[in-house]
């Protein structure tokens, strides 16, 4: 009985003991691992975040950031101070060529304004005047009207000795026609250079494309491979180079036609004004031989 006893409480004892172990243990192991949240059994499971909806938040608050500017290192900045004296040589053409062709066609358009303005003040003035040179003298200095009526009446009163044998009618007809012919040569100043530039712009480009070709290749040659790196500075050169050359030779083609144009009407009233007053000066010389 005392034996059985013993034996009792012995397994009473080890079962104390391996109790104690395992709440120990289980102890340790909650410390070392984080903790979990209790789930229901019957609760669902919420799926795990993908990497796309984590990467989502990312990339929307770093679009809200100012983006960076960067420099192009293959602009004209670029090219004016990479470039060699072959290359700035030729950009400082194309520039000259396009200052000049703008200033032609804002300095004729003007010149051409100022003559329409004159040939309404011819018209309205000098036809009402009692005679030839007090109708020139009612016109402004620099007028063309006024050169041509001054050079008719110079032409009346020239018309002695030799040149008195050629025909009255025949010397005031030169004359005028002459005086006119000095008009349009006037307005012709500048129409030459817009011709130039309008054909020979789109050349000087096409070799400061051939330059920048070559530039390439030769980039191309040196490195051993055909990397962006290598050749994009060169092509871009190329391309710039082209761009201003169609940039400078449009604008004077266009503006010469224009021009021609403006003036073929300007000088149709001019031709206009000294027929009629060929035929004033030629009445008013019969009139004053019968007188």
């Amino acid at each position: 009985m005392l034996k059985m006893t013993r034996l009792a409480t012995l397994a009473a004892i080890l079962s104390v003991a391996a109790a104690l172990a395992v709440v120990q243990q289980g102890a340790h192991a909650q410390t070392a691992a984080p903790a979990t949240p209790a789930v229901a059994p019957d609760a669902p499971v919420a799926p795990a975040a993908s990497p796309a909806a984590t990467a989502a938040p990312a990339a929307k608050a770093a679009s809200g950031r100012t983006t960076e500017v960067v420099d192009n290192p293959y602009g004209l900045e670029a090219l004016w101070k990479g470039g060699d004296v072959v290359a700035r040589f030729t950009l400082g053409i194309l520039v000259i060529m396009s200052i000049g062709s703008w200033y032609i066609i804002i300095t004729k358009v003007y010149e051409q304004f100022r003559m329409g303005v004159q040939a309404r003040a011819a018209e309205a003035s000098f036809w009402n005047a009692p005679s030839v040179s007090q109708g020139a003298e009612r016109l402004k200095s620099g007028s063309p009207y006024r050169f041509i009526a001054e050079s008719g009446l110079e032409a009346t009163s020239k018309h002695v000795g030799l040149l008195g044998q050629v025909d009255l009618n025949e010397w005031i007809s030169m004359s005028i026609q002459r005086a006119i012919e000095n008009v349009h040569s006037r307005t012709q100043d500048g129409l030459a250079f817009l011709a130039t530039v309008g054909s020979t712009a789109p050349f000087v480009g096409l070799f400061g494309t051939v330059w920048g070709i070559y530039h390439a290749l030769t980039a191309i040659g040196i490195a051993g491979q055909a990397s962006i790196d290598k050749v994009a500075g060169p092509v871009g050169e190329a391309l710039i180079m082209t761009a201003m050359g169609l940039a400078v030779a449009v604008p004077a083609v266009l503006g010469y036609n224009w021009l021609v144009r403006r003036n073929k009407n300007a000088m149709e009233l001019v031709r206009g004004f000294g027929a009629d007053l060929h035929a004033v000066l030629l009445s008013a010389q019969k009139n004053a031989v019968k007188g």
